[in-house]
């Protein structure tokens, strides 16, 4: 007998979190997730292109909203974590120590963020930069990345020497080994209330519910800090 299937189209800080999720998720349920990333504002677009999706996964409520708002969305959004930003840099990038005043450190010639225009952490990273008064005095050293993951890859690979990504990709087994991160003080962005959806051109919306359901309970809402966010607020 074949597999049930529900696609979910997911934000980019997911990409670490969505394998232990999915691998919880099949054992319980024997239905299998198809997982595909993006940035929120691009898996916006495919979707309201006609993308064949049955739950989006988005970095933010912001989108999730936008997509019930066409009347694309089998109810309404509910919030599934609370994202948060750091600042990360290899363990041989002139920006160690790490600190804030890191940012600012003549030495630090680039600084990974991704696009405020369809990454929601790169709007936070936005945020950020203006709460602290640095963002006329940064700018000519952003490097942006199209989403969180592409940001935190030109952080990886040296190609900036710090960068503004989520704690999810930060707190990953890879990044640990091979660089370290500090949290970036909630009250410098918006929280990051992350939203989901089932589709309205799902035909298993009873199951895309029901994996919602499963991803709101209070166990898997219990054990996200392991996975580098907090439980929806």
């Amino acid at each position: 007998m074949t597999p049930k299937v529900l696609h979910i189209a997911a934000a980019a800080d997911l990409q670490p979190v969505m394998p232990t999720l999915t691998e919880a998720y099949e054992r319980e349920s024997g239905i299998k997730l198809i997982v595909s990333f993006g940035s929120s504002a691009t898996l916006t677009q495919q979707i309201t292109n006609g993308d064949p999706q049955d739950v989006f996964l988005s970095a933010d409520m912001a989108h999730p909203q936008m997509l019930a708002d066409a009347k694309l969305t089998d109810g309404t959004p509910v919030s599934y974590a609370t994202g948060k930003l750091v600042l990360w840099a290899r363990n041989d990038s002139p920006a160690q120590p790490l600190s804030i005043a890191s940012l600012t450190n003549a030495r630090v010639m680039r600084i990974a963020v991704a696009n405020d225009a369809h990454a929601p952490y790169g709007l936070a990273a936005t945020q950020v930069l203006t709460s602290l008064g640095i963002l006329a005095k940064v700018k000519a050293k952003l490097v942006v990345g199209e989403n969180i993951a592409q940001t935190s890859q030109l952080a990886e690979s040296g190609n900036a020497q710090a960068g503004l990504i989520s704690l999810t990709l930060a707190n990953s087994a890879h990044f640990r080994s091979l660089g370290s991160f500090i949290p970036i003080p909630d009250t410098a962005y918006n929280p990051l209330h992350q939203g989901a959806v089932v589709l309205r051109s799902s035909s298993q919306k009873q199951l895309a519910h029901d994996f919602l359901r499963w991803l709101t309970s209070e166990p898997v809402q219990n054990g996200l800090h392991n996975l580098g966010l907090e439980p929806a607020k």
